[in-house]
């Protein structure tokens, strides 16, 4: 916290910055309004959620002309459970459907001349009877029964699907509704707090996050992380989404961090980090998206070191079952396992604490901050209702990586023990392969396995010359993932990961599909609280990571060397959205 107070100077031009964009938003707004008087279509958009709270992709949304089952348009859910559907003027039945879920259909929904409406559907588990559908007698009657099966899918989120299916009335779950020229929304927020023991000790965490949406436009969302114990993270972050246009989203993130306490030829100080990404994104037309933008990142107290690399990426949905991406990121922040939240209109990361030992320092003893960059081109291909496939190339460098390690010399027989962090530099080319299927409602797995030249352990010359640890050499990994929805509110999740001993990896391959990175086994589970009748939704959240303590290193008979960090870990929490 003392280092938040010597440095308030940096948030000082992030608030001015921020006033300046909302200071366009009432300008901008009153353009859009004029122009969306041209346009004779009106949109629903919104989103799909489960009883839990947790968006539902791969979800179908349809619409019905009123009183008879002729279909007239359908959209499927994306990733993040959002869906997006243009429609002319007029009155009509929307229904939302997923597989292992119960349909909720809304009877009769207005939509007028160039009006935008929002809502936002929970479908209940099937076969738990609280339901009216469920309820019924006949309910078991074909004419009940949606053919979802037949249904096209569409990996673009607002693409609209042109195939006939039937569908008839559920009950509705009530949603808000606004037009472009309607008021502020209310946000939504999240807070946890946790225990967690690792190798870094046990420490006591507390995060907080909370969505704001200003207008039609703007959404900010605020998160801050603090706790007590070593390496407790204390991090506040700030977004700003704006929507410039139809077709432009604007995005502005800072924040800032402190890391820890370092030990440098003038002493010992704190160690902080000062970030800002700022981006477009922009759809050029229907099934292109272009992402641009820059990335700044600044040590603070302790050292001086910065970055400043570009962003870009390209989205191009070649037909509704095959998405081509292209990507250049150069990621600043050190390699944490992350568990992204979901709020009503953003996600919100909360990292672990980085480990100190796992920054690289100069001669003088000064912080570097380790650099990255990444190449990518992927193709993406549904293959089915239930499976899709994607293939990706990709090429890292490295640049003043930081890696603890510990190593153990035996010298005329007595072992000698040491820990030093090593400086990588290199590159890493390979390619990756990840399979996903959904095997039933209430289960889903998936599988990758990636290949090729990278870095690995130099055991040799290591325990002579620390500054020559990582050699090139070829690398294999896989990892296995099972999801699993085991109904009375508890969700498990497992990831097993392998890879050779000796590999390390400066950017993980399968960045992006992911959100652990640490070895072996590992399962989360998530198990629903009740709420008593009170307005908030909770959960407990148990997390074990590498439960067969497998570290990563080489041995040979004049001694070993091992890496440090993701060890075995476990953490407990409690989460409560608002």
């Amino acid at each position: 916290m003392r280092l938040l107070e010597k440095n308030r100077s940096l948030l000082l031009p992030l608030m001015i910055a921020a006033l300046m964009v909302s200071s366009l938003v009432l300008p901008v707004k009153a353009k859009a309004a004029g122009s969306a008087k041209k346009n004779s279509f009106g949109i629903i958009r919104g989103i799909v959620r489960d009883h839990g709270g947790q968006p539902i992709s791969d979800a179908t949304v349809a619409i019905f002309r009123v009183g008879t089952s002729k279909l007239l348009r359908q959209v499927r859910s994306g990733a993040d459970g959002k869906f997006l559907l243009r429609t002319i003027p007029g009155t009509y039945s929307l229904l939302a459907v997923a597989q292992g879920y119960n349909p909720v259909t809304l009877p009769e929904v207005s939509v007028g001349r160039s009006v935008e409406l929002d809502y936002g559907f929970k479908l209940e588990r099937a076969g738990q009877g609280k339901t009216l559908p469920e309820r019924r007698l006949d309910r078991n009657n074909p004419k009940w029964v949606h053919r979802s099966s037949t249904l096209s899918r569409s990996i673009y989120q607002n693409q609209e699907g042109d195939t006939l299916a039937e569908g008839q009335d559920a009950d509705a779950d009530v949603a808000d509704e606004r037009t472009a020229e309607n008021r502020m929304r209310p946000g939504d927020s999240v807070v946890e707090t946790y225990t967690a023991v690792g190798d870094q000790g046990a420490y006591t965490g507390f995060n907080y996050a909370a969505n704001l949406t200003v207008n039609d436009r703007t959404d900010v969302v605020v998160a801050a992380q603090t706790g007590i114990g070593k390496g407790a993270p204390q991090r506040l972050d700030a977004r700003l989404k704006y929507g410039l246009s139809d077709d432009h989203n604007l995005r502005l993130n800072t924040s800032v961090a402190l890391l820890g306490s370092v030990t440098t030829n003038d002493g010992g100080s704190d160690l902080g980090i000062f970030s800002i990404q700022a981006s477009d994104e922009w759809r050029v037309r229907e099934g292109v998206i272009l992402v641009y933008g820059v990335d700044y990142s600044k040590f603070v107290g302790a050292g001086g070191d910065f970055s400043l690399t570009p962003r870009l990426g390209f989205q191009y949905d070649i037909n509704p079952k095959t998405r081509f991406r292209a990507a250049y990121t150069a990621p600043t922040d050190q390699r944490t396992w992350t568990r992204e939240i979901e709020l009503e209109n953003a996600q919100v990361i909360f990292r672990e604490p980085v480990a100190m030992r796992d920054i690289a320092v100069t001669e003088d003893d000064k912080p570097l901050m380790a650099r990255s960059q990444r190449l990518e081109f992927g193709l993406e291909r549904v293959l089915d209702n239930r499976s899709s496939i994607e293939a990706t190339l990709f090429s890292d460098t490295v640049y003043d990586r930081g890696v603890g390690m510990a190593a153990v010399n035996f010298v005329a027989g007595s072992p000698v023990f040491d820990e030093f962090t090593g400086n990588q530099t290199g590159a890493a080319k390979g390619i990756r392969l990840v399979y996903s299927r959904r095997i039933s409602g209430r289960m889903s797995a998936g599988g990758g396995y990636s290949f090729g030249s990278g870095q690995r352990l130099n055991m040799t010359e290591a325990l002579g010359e620390p500054g020559d640890i990582f050699k090139n050499d070829l690398f294999h990994t896989f990892f296995g993932q099972v999801e699993a929805d085991l109904g009375h509110g508890t969700n498990v999740k497992t990831v097993f990961r392998l890879s050779p001993q000796a590999t390390v990896f400066a950017i993980d391959p399968f960045q992006g599909r992911l959100a652990i990175y640490d070895p072996s086994l590992s399962i989360l589970v998530t198990q629903h609280l009740p709420t008593l009748g009170l307005p908030f939704r909770a959960e407990a959240v148990v997390d074990a990571r590498n439960i067969l303590d497998v570290q990563t290193g080489v041995n040979s008979e004049a001694g070993s060397l091992k890496l440090l960090g993701h060890g075995r870990s476990l953490r407990g929490s409690i989460l409560v959205r608002f």
